[in-house]
């Protein structure tokens, strides 16, 4: 008998160590930016009036007498959610969300490698507009969302609507995030979630300020903004940001500045051209957050020099 129980224990253990890793399923790309917002009806001048965008939904507070998330739609895939109630004292940044076919795997992925999902329930729910979602932090303490949208959510709903015209921009290329450690970046980023490093900026020579990665299974990408010393609370809408993806910067700024005296805004609108050698404009929204409009090549259609300056030292 005592045979027979040892074989059955080492029996069980090849069984555990033949199990198959879990895959990580697609991730297809930005689905949104959530940022707080101090005044709905001001930063709805911006997003709305100035940059032209339509809102299909809202979800209520808790009382229902007010908005709690204003959800302004780039494209079918991709969002602003303006978050009105007060921050965390981290600045305007809420939550950058991610965008996958399969949230289900996507959990059971991560807590393989050891992610801890937050508010952990040992299953993926729907969330108040029917897609399934749920939450983890990166290295940084960001909160980053994975969704996945399904065809009776109120995202499916409104598919093909609430895309007028007037929109400044039909994508989301980029979310920028502040990054202190690089190497703890990567591997949440590139080792675990598959993200691929593209591109390399700086200011100079000594210290690298940006880094490029593209999501895995599509053509978003997240730009770590790099730093020595965490900016205030107060200074990082500036490094917090999203890019929409003009195609000619020079026309964007002619109709932002038609639009600018009707919608409120009162802040320079130029043009500028970056280290990435890209056509770019920089707006700021009435809590400070930056919106940036790209074009999505370089200025003659050549590869942006890829710096090789270390990362920040901390």
């Amino acid at each position: 008998m005592r045979l027979i129980g040892l074989c059955g224990g080492v029996w069980a253990a090849a069984v555990l160590v033949a199990q198959p890793a879990i895959e990580r399923p697609r991730i297809l790309g930005v689905a949104h930016i959530a940022i707080y917002v101090k005044d709905l009806a001001k930063a709805r001048q911006f997003y709305e009036d100035f940059l032209g965008f339509g809102e299909p939904f809202t979800l209520p507070t808790s009382d229902g007498k007010g908005v709690a998330i204003a959800f302004v739609k780039v494209n079918d895939q991709q969002y602003f959610e303006l978050f009105t109630g007060p921050d965390q004292g981290e600045g305007q940044l809420h939550h950058i969300a991610l965008y996958t076919d399969s949230a289900d795997r996507l959990f059971a992925y991560l807590k393989s490698q050891g992610i801890a999902v937050l508010g952990d329930q040992g299953r993926v729910a729907k969330g108040r507009t029917g897609n399934k979602n749920f939450n983890v932090r990166d290295p940084d303490g960001h909160i980053v969302e994975m969704v996945e949208y399904l065809p009776d959510s109120w995202t499916a709903r409104e598919a093909g609507k609430f895309m007028p015209a007037t929109r400044i921009s039909d994508r989301i290329m980029h979310v920028g995030i502040l990054a202190g450690d690089l190497e703890r970046a990567n591997g949440f980023y590139a080792s675990i979630l598959g993200f691929r490093e593209f591109w390399r900026g700086s200011r100079s020579p000594d210290v690298l300020n940006w880094v490029n990665m593209r999501t895995p299974d599509g053509e978003d990408y997240v730009e770590f903004m790099l730093y020595d010393q965490l900016p205030g609370p107060g200074a990082r809408g500036t490094a917090h940001h999203a890019s929409l993806m003009v195609a000619d910067a020079a026309k964007a700024v002619e109709e932002l500045k038609r639009r600018a005296a009707k919608a409120g805004y009162t802040r320079e609108i130029a043009m500028q051209t970056g280290i990435n050698r890209k056509r770019q404009v920089n707006l700021y929204d009435p809590d400070g957050t930056r919106i940036e409009l790209m074009e999505a090549n370089t200025v003659d259609g050549k590869p942006a020099p890829v710096s090789s300056a270390p990362p920040p030292k901390h």
